[in-house]
Protein backbone atom coordinates (compact mmCIF):
# COMPACT_ATOMS: atom_id res chain seq x y z
CA UNK A 1 0.00 0.00 0.00
CA UNK A 2 1.77 3.09 -1.15
CA UNK A 3 1.80 6.36 0.60
CA UNK A 4 -0.90 7.70 -1.60
CA UNK A 5 -3.38 5.00 -1.30
CA UNK A 6 -2.72 5.42 2.84
CA UNK A 7 -3.62 8.74 3.42
CA UNK A 8 -7.37 8.59 2.72
CA UNK A 9 -7.38 5.67 5.40
CA UNK A 10 -6.04 8.28 7.55
CA UNK A 11 -7.69 11.07 6.93
CA UNK A 12 -10.59 8.42 7.72
CA UNK A 13 -9.26 7.63 11.01
CA UNK A 14 -8.37 11.23 12.24
CA UNK A 15 -11.75 12.03 11.38
CA UNK A 16 -12.93 9.12 14.18
CA UNK A 17 -10.50 10.13 16.36
CA UNK A 18 -11.64 14.05 16.61
CA UNK A 19 -15.31 12.83 17.24
CA UNK A 20 -13.61 10.29 19.48
CA UNK A 21 -12.84 12.48 21.85
CA UNK A 22 -15.39 15.11 21.18
CA UNK A 23 -17.59 12.10 22.73
CA UNK A 24 -15.45 11.11 25.83
CA UNK A 25 -14.53 7.78 24.33
CA UNK A 26 -11.90 5.68 24.56
CA UNK A 27 -10.18 3.50 22.06
CA UNK A 28 -7.01 2.30 21.27
CA UNK A 29 -4.56 3.62 17.59
CA UNK A 30 -2.69 0.70 16.14
CA UNK A 31 -0.22 1.95 13.74
CA UNK A 32 2.11 -0.22 11.39
CA UNK A 33 5.94 0.87 12.17
CA UNK A 34 8.17 -2.04 10.89
CA UNK A 35 7.30 -4.57 8.90
CA UNK A 36 6.43 -6.65 5.86
CA UNK A 37 2.99 -4.79 6.07
CA UNK A 38 2.25 -1.29 4.91
CA UNK A 39 4.14 0.76 7.43
CA UNK A 40 1.84 3.78 8.50
CA UNK A 41 -0.99 1.96 8.15
CA UNK A 42 -3.27 2.52 10.94
CA UNK A 43 -6.75 1.05 12.70
CA UNK A 44 -8.51 2.59 15.24
CA UNK A 45 -9.67 0.00 17.55
CA UNK A 46 -13.41 1.43 19.85
CA UNK A 47 -16.14 -0.47 21.18
CA UNK A 48 -18.43 0.54 18.47
CA UNK A 49 -15.94 -1.01 15.47
CA UNK A 50 -12.77 -0.07 13.89
CA UNK A 51 -11.77 2.89 11.53
CA UNK A 52 -8.96 1.86 8.98
CA UNK A 53 -6.86 -1.03 7.53
CA UNK A 54 -3.87 -2.43 8.67
CA UNK A 55 -3.05 -4.03 4.82
CA UNK A 56 -4.61 -7.53 5.62
CA UNK A 57 -7.83 -8.51 6.81
CA UNK A 58 -6.06 -11.48 9.01
CA UNK A 59 -4.13 -8.27 10.80
CA UNK A 60 -6.46 -6.32 11.64
CA UNK A 61 -8.97 -8.97 13.16
CA UNK A 62 -5.76 -9.88 15.40
CA UNK A 63 -5.10 -6.65 16.49
CA UNK A 64 -8.79 -5.53 17.27
CA UNK A 65 -8.73 -8.30 19.63
CA UNK A 66 -5.21 -7.48 21.14
CA UNK A 67 -6.24 -4.21 21.31
CA UNK A 68 -8.86 -4.73 24.16
CA UNK A 69 -6.23 -6.30 26.06
CA UNK A 70 -4.32 -3.19 25.64
CA UNK A 71 -6.99 -0.72 26.66
CA UNK A 72 -7.59 -3.08 30.04
CA UNK A 73 -3.61 -2.95 31.26
CA UNK A 74 -4.18 0.89 31.35
CA UNK A 75 -0.73 1.78 29.14
CA UNK A 76 -0.53 4.91 27.36
CA UNK A 77 1.56 3.27 24.54
CA UNK A 78 3.50 0.24 23.50
CA UNK A 79 5.33 -1.48 20.92
CA UNK A 80 4.46 -5.32 20.32
CA UNK A 81 5.36 -7.33 17.50
CA UNK A 82 2.56 -9.56 15.77
CA UNK A 83 4.17 -12.86 17.09
CA UNK A 84 3.68 -11.87 20.39
CA UNK A 85 -0.25 -11.73 20.08
CA UNK A 86 -1.07 -13.44 16.80
CA UNK A 87 1.25 -16.24 16.48
CA UNK A 88 -1.21 -17.41 13.94
CA UNK A 89 0.10 -15.07 11.51
CA UNK A 90 3.90 -16.47 10.97
CA UNK A 91 4.09 -14.62 7.95
CA UNK A 92 3.58 -11.28 9.75
CA UNK A 93 5.31 -12.30 13.36
CA UNK A 94 7.98 -9.68 12.50
CA UNK A 95 5.76 -6.44 11.72
CA UNK A 96 6.24 -4.17 14.80
CA UNK A 97 2.87 -2.57 15.34
CA UNK A 98 2.66 1.22 18.38
CA UNK A 99 -0.77 0.49 20.46
CA UNK A 100 -1.61 3.86 22.17
CA UNK A 101 -4.45 4.86 24.38
CA UNK A 102 -6.37 7.69 22.84
CA UNK A 103 -8.65 9.53 25.07
CA UNK A 104 -9.73 13.20 26.10
CA UNK A 105 -7.39 14.66 28.94
CA UNK A 106 -8.37 13.39 32.38
CA UNK A 107 -11.22 15.51 33.85
CA UNK A 108 -11.43 16.14 37.71
CA UNK A 109 -15.00 17.83 38.64
CA UNK A 110 -14.65 18.46 42.53
CA UNK A 111 -17.83 20.05 44.68
CA UNK A 112 -17.11 22.32 47.19
CA UNK A 113 -14.64 24.77 47.03
CA UNK A 114 -13.35 24.02 50.75
CA UNK A 115 -10.33 23.89 51.93
CA UNK A 116 -10.15 19.92 51.26
CA UNK A 117 -11.76 21.26 47.14
CA UNK A 118 -9.20 24.15 46.75
CA UNK A 119 -6.07 22.03 47.53
CA UNK A 120 -7.64 19.38 45.71
CA UNK A 121 -7.93 21.74 42.15
CA UNK A 122 -4.52 22.75 42.74
CA UNK A 123 -2.88 19.49 43.20
CA UNK A 124 -5.23 17.85 40.01
CA UNK A 125 -4.57 20.90 37.79
CA UNK A 126 -0.02 20.70 38.49
CA UNK A 127 -0.91 16.61 37.73
CA UNK A 128 -2.02 17.28 34.36
CA UNK A 129 -6.16 17.22 34.60
CA UNK A 130 -8.61 19.31 33.60
CA UNK A 131 -10.54 20.49 36.61
CA UNK A 132 -14.15 22.60 37.22
CA UNK A 133 -14.58 23.58 40.63
CA UNK A 134 -17.79 23.97 41.65
CA UNK A 135 -19.76 25.66 44.88
CA UNK A 136 -22.70 26.70 45.41
CA UNK A 137 -21.39 29.95 47.17
CA UNK A 138 -20.70 32.24 44.09
CA UNK A 139 -18.08 34.35 46.74
CA UNK A 140 -15.99 31.02 46.87
CA UNK A 141 -15.02 30.60 43.50
CA UNK A 142 -13.74 33.79 42.15
CA UNK A 143 -10.71 34.07 40.61
CA UNK A 144 -9.42 35.75 43.49
CA UNK A 145 -9.33 33.07 45.03
CA UNK A 146 -8.33 31.04 42.09
CA UNK A 147 -5.73 32.43 39.81
CA UNK A 148 -4.89 29.64 37.95
CA UNK A 149 -7.20 29.91 34.56
CA UNK A 150 -6.73 26.23 34.11
CA UNK A 151 -9.04 25.69 37.30
CA UNK A 152 -12.86 25.87 35.82
CA UNK A 153 -14.81 27.96 38.28
CA UNK A 154 -18.26 27.37 38.23
CA UNK A 155 -20.85 29.49 40.86
CA UNK A 156 -23.94 26.68 40.96
CA UNK A 157 -27.42 27.85 41.49
CA UNK A 158 -27.65 24.76 43.48
CA UNK A 159 -26.20 21.54 43.87
CA UNK A 160 -28.56 19.86 41.50
CA UNK A 161 -28.55 22.25 38.54
CA UNK A 162 -24.38 22.44 39.15
CA UNK A 163 -23.45 18.79 38.58
CA UNK A 164 -25.06 17.52 35.18
CA UNK A 165 -22.96 20.04 33.14
CA UNK A 166 -19.62 19.59 34.09
CA UNK A 167 -19.62 16.43 34.27
CA UNK A 168 -21.34 16.00 30.95
CA UNK A 169 -21.40 11.91 29.55
CA UNK A 170 -19.00 11.13 32.60
CA UNK A 171 -16.76 9.51 30.35
CA UNK A 172 -13.25 9.68 31.65
CA UNK A 173 -14.60 12.39 34.45
CA UNK A 174 -13.73 11.86 37.82
CA UNK A 175 -16.01 13.70 40.42
CA UNK A 176 -14.77 14.56 44.47
CA UNK A 177 -17.65 15.48 46.60
CA UNK A 178 -16.29 17.46 49.30
CA UNK A 179 -19.26 19.84 49.99
CA UNK A 180 -19.87 21.55 53.61
CA UNK A 181 -22.59 19.06 55.23
CA UNK A 182 -24.71 16.06 54.86
CA UNK A 183 -27.59 17.78 53.04
CA UNK A 184 -25.17 19.43 50.44
CA UNK A 185 -23.74 15.95 49.82
CA UNK A 186 -26.84 14.26 49.68
CA UNK A 187 -28.05 16.64 47.04
CA UNK A 188 -25.02 16.48 45.20
CA UNK A 189 -23.95 12.67 44.63
CA UNK A 190 -27.93 11.81 43.75
CA UNK A 191 -27.52 14.45 40.94
CA UNK A 192 -23.80 13.14 40.21
CA UNK A 193 -25.15 9.46 40.25
CA UNK A 194 -27.37 10.08 37.04
CA UNK A 195 -24.13 11.22 34.95
CA UNK A 196 -22.44 7.66 35.52
CA UNK A 197 -18.90 9.40 35.74
CA UNK A 198 -16.31 6.91 35.80
CA UNK A 199 -15.17 7.84 39.12
CA UNK A 200 -17.25 9.24 42.09
CA UNK A 201 -15.85 9.42 45.46
CA UNK A 202 -17.27 11.41 48.76
CA UNK A 203 -15.64 12.87 51.67
CA UNK A 204 -16.40 12.30 55.10
CA UNK A 205 -15.88 9.64 58.06
CA UNK A 206 -17.60 6.43 57.81
CA UNK A 207 -20.41 7.85 59.94
CA UNK A 208 -21.36 10.69 57.78
CA UNK A 209 -20.97 8.76 54.47
CA UNK A 210 -23.18 6.13 56.08
CA UNK A 211 -25.69 8.23 56.61
CA UNK A 212 -25.89 9.92 53.24
CA UNK A 213 -25.38 6.74 51.07
CA UNK A 214 -28.31 5.25 53.55
CA UNK A 215 -30.73 8.15 53.04
CA UNK A 216 -30.41 7.76 49.21
CA UNK A 217 -30.96 4.32 49.00
CA UNK A 218 -34.01 4.94 51.22
CA UNK A 219 -35.28 7.02 48.39
CA UNK A 220 -34.55 4.66 45.49
CA UNK A 221 -31.02 5.08 44.75
CA UNK A 222 -30.22 1.95 43.35
CA UNK A 223 -27.18 -0.73 45.30
CA UNK A 224 -25.66 -0.98 42.01
CA UNK A 225 -25.22 2.78 41.90
CA UNK A 226 -24.05 3.32 45.43
CA UNK A 227 -21.72 0.56 45.75
CA UNK A 228 -19.37 2.64 42.88
CA UNK A 229 -19.28 5.52 45.43
CA UNK A 230 -15.45 5.61 46.95
CA UNK A 231 -17.08 6.53 50.36
CA UNK A 232 -14.93 7.78 52.38
CA UNK A 233 -13.05 8.79 49.42
CA UNK A 234 -9.38 8.52 49.22
CA UNK A 235 -6.53 6.20 50.03
CA UNK A 236 -5.40 5.60 53.51
CA UNK A 237 -2.25 7.77 54.00
CA UNK A 238 -3.06 8.75 57.82
CA UNK A 239 -4.22 12.08 56.05
CA UNK A 240 -5.02 14.94 58.22
CA UNK A 241 -4.32 18.11 57.08
CA UNK A 242 -6.87 19.45 54.28
CA UNK A 243 -4.01 19.41 51.90
CA UNK A 244 -3.20 15.91 52.49
CA UNK A 245 -6.59 14.65 52.58
CA UNK A 246 -6.29 15.88 48.79
CA UNK A 247 -3.37 14.18 48.26
CA UNK A 248 -5.30 11.12 49.20
CA UNK A 249 -8.08 12.14 47.39
CA UNK A 250 -5.92 12.25 44.34
CA UNK A 251 -4.09 9.35 44.65
CA UNK A 252 -6.81 7.01 44.69
CA UNK A 253 -8.42 8.74 41.58
CA UNK A 254 -4.73 8.32 39.54
CA UNK A 255 -4.69 4.39 40.76
CA UNK A 256 -8.42 4.20 39.54
CA UNK A 257 -7.31 5.73 36.09
CA UNK A 258 -4.13 4.14 36.09
CA UNK A 259 -5.28 0.30 37.13
CA UNK A 260 -2.63 1.12 40.25
CA UNK A 261 -3.37 -1.01 43.88
CA UNK A 262 -2.79 1.57 45.86
CA UNK A 263 -0.49 -0.62 47.90
CA UNK A 264 3.25 0.50 48.82
CA UNK A 265 5.40 -0.08 46.07
CA UNK A 266 8.36 -1.85 48.08
CA UNK A 267 5.87 -4.06 49.94
CA UNK A 268 7.44 -7.01 47.86
CA UNK A 269 11.25 -6.09 49.57
CA UNK A 270 10.13 -5.82 53.16
CA UNK A 271 8.04 -9.23 52.61
CA UNK A 272 11.58 -10.69 50.99
CA UNK A 273 13.27 -9.42 54.23
CA UNK A 274 11.28 -11.27 56.49
CA UNK A 275 11.48 -14.35 54.94
CA UNK A 276 15.12 -13.90 54.73
CA UNK A 277 15.24 -13.31 58.57
CA UNK A 278 12.70 -16.60 59.30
Amino acid sequence: MSDSANRPASALVNAAIRQLLEGGGIAALATVVEGPSPVGAKLLVESAGETGDLGDAALNSAVSKFAQRFLANRDEAHTFIVGEFAPELPSLAATRILFERIQSEPRIVIFGAGHVGAALATFASFAGYRVTLVDDRAEFVTRERFPNELVELVAAESWTKGASSPIGTGRGVSVAIVTRGHSEDEECLRAVLESTPDYVGLIGSKRRTNIVMDRLRATGTAAEELAKVRAPIGLDIGAVTPEEVALAILAEIVAERRGGEGGSLSAWRRREAGKVKG
